[in-house]
């Protein structure tokens, strides 16, 4: 079992956060903050590395940890109001987080651009899915207190123990069964009848695609409209498609290198240039490498191995930018030079740990995909392999669940006004997933961004689109021409970036 299996952790999260939408403050809360609906909020700032802070109105909500046995424990959810710059609507929009293991509140500022034109009529509010952030978080720590993300042997055995250490942790003020979709599906809409919010309009991103569903499906009458970015049907196993949809996006984006003359002449064809690295790294005789830190100028020293590799394909193939950059790693790694691929291995691998509960995604996946997980021969072979399935199943086989609600994995059907948004080379929710579900919406619709990957919202004029949607609840009226305008991004011939 190669060390392939760093790339676990982060299933559909991409930069984005999720948010939920409120209604106008009524009236002042003690301390100078203000009152939505029955909860106090207080004046803060919603901050992340690499992106300006968000002013905003936070507070925390208690709800059941079982909502059919409401005197039970009870658990905090923290939520954050960004209000509108306007008079704001009653119906506020409402953001669900990716991951699953993603927070709302730390990640709603890197996509804050994409909702200048939402707040000038509706509030955006967040709320930190529970095991998230600041809801009650559910993190596994290996023994050395850090994340799973960072598990050096990811083995089916050594996660498996791994996720029992981390259940026998947690339970002692924790139920894990009640932290899938489905239980925070009933937090948002406790949440709008807390504010007072006649309707919800969902904005769910990633994951948060199959939660906005879900919710839609459940309260109908609390959902006005609902977009969808980087979708996940229903019908879908996560994890399951992951490495076929991997090594697709990846054909597609290394043909981009063969056809353009300066990046094949001058860094070799990236196909071969791939199975040359992974025959060196899977042979696991590599001396150690030295390299800097890219967060902090560190200098380390570490052995490369496949798992190097194959967190840094996955994760850099979610966007166009940094996919155009793997001809040259590649082409760096079969020279014998391993420091850039090590370097930006180590920034994925901090970056996403550090924002992934890995409990709560336990919860999710075991509950509501482990028992449909299954090795898939056609995956041998390919970058991820079927070690994602073996690894989660392994775990699951640990973690306690619930049982799956009736018709979970029915589609959304209705006359609900839906816009689903896709990127046309995501290589983790692929625009037939959206094609999938607006089919059995008679007013949904499915836009794809051209040249973009994972997660879309804020390519483009897509901001505005979605804004207008939101507005209108009329996915059939955008006039969606300007997403024409949008490119793939060249891929690399060298060090100094693409040629003009």
């Amino acid at each position: 079992m190669t060390s392939r299996g760093t790339t676990l952790c982060r299933l559909f999260a991409a930069p984005l956060a999720v948010a939920l939408a409120a209604c106008a403050p009524t009236g002042s809360a003690p301390g100078g903050g203000q009152r939505f609906g029955s909860i106090d909020f207080e004046s803060c700032a919603l901050s992340t590395v690499g992106a300006p802070a968000v002013e905003a109105q936070c507070a925390s909500f208690e709800v059941p940890e079982d909502h059919d046995r409401p005197d039970g424990r009870r658990i905090a959810l923290s939520i954050a109001i960004v209000p509108s710059s306007g008079l704001a609507a009653p119906d506020p929009v409402v953001m669900i987080a990716g991951g699953p293991g993603q927070a709302a509140l730390e990640s709603y500022p890197q996509v804050a651009q994409a909702f200048e034109d939402v707040l000038r009529r509706r509030d955006v509010v967040l709320v930190d899915a529970r095991g998230t952030g600041g809801s009650h978080p559910l993190r596994c720590e290996d023994e050395e207190g850090g994340n799973a993300f960072g598990v050096d042997d990811m083995s089916p055995d050594a996660m498996r123990a791994f996720a029992a250490r981390c259940r026998d942790a947690l339970s002692a003020d924790s139920d894990l069964r009640r932290y899938a979709t489905t239980d925070h599906v009933r937090d948002l809409e406790a949440v709008r009848k807390a504010l007072g919010a006649p309707q919800l309009n969902l904005v769910g991103i990633s994951y948060g695609t199959r939660v906005a569903q879900q919710y839609a499906r459940t309260f109908p009458e609390s959902t006005r409209s609902v977009v969808i970015d980087g979708v996940v049907p229903n019908s879908m196993v996560l994890g399951q498609e992951h490495a076929r949809n991997l090594e697709q996006a990846l054909d597609v984006q290394f043909e981009r290198c063969r056809a353009e003359p300066s990046c094949i002449d001058n860094l070799g064809d990236p196909t071969r240039q791939l199975a040359t690295v992974r025959t060196a790294l899977e042979g696991g005789d590599l001396a150690p490498v030295q390299y800097r830190d890219p967060t902090n100028g560190e200098w380390l020293e570490d052995q490369p191995t496949f798992g190097h590799l194959a967190v840094l394909l996955r994760m850099f193939s979610y966007q166009p930018a940094a996919a155009a950059t793997l001809p040259l790693l590649l082409h760096e790694a079969a020279e014998g030079r391993y420091a850039p691929l090590m370097a930006q291995s180590r920034m994925l691998v901090g970056s996403i740990g550090g924002q992934m509960a890995h409990g709560m995604q336990l919860s999710v996946m075991c509950t509501e995909d482990a028992a449909e997980m299954a090795v898939d021969p056609g995956d041998d072979g390919s970058v991820l392999g079927n070690d994602m399935v073996a690894v989660f199943k392994a775990q699951c086989a640990e973690w306690p669940t619930a049982a799956r609600p009736e018709g979970f994995r029915e589609p959304l059907s209705g006359d609900l006004p839906v816009l689903a948004i896709s990127g046309e080379f995501d290589p983790v929710t692929p625009p037939r997933y959206g094609d999938e579900v607006v089919a059995h919406l008679p007013r949904g619709r499915h836009l794809v961004a051209p040249g973009q990957g994972h997660n879309v919202i804020g390519a483009g004029c897509m901001p505005k689109l979605f804004a207008q949607f939101i507005e209108n609840a009329d996915a059939d009226g955008l006039d969606a021409a300007c997403l024409e305008r949008l490119a793939p991004t060249p891929p690399f011939a060298g060090n100094y970036g693409w040629e003009p």
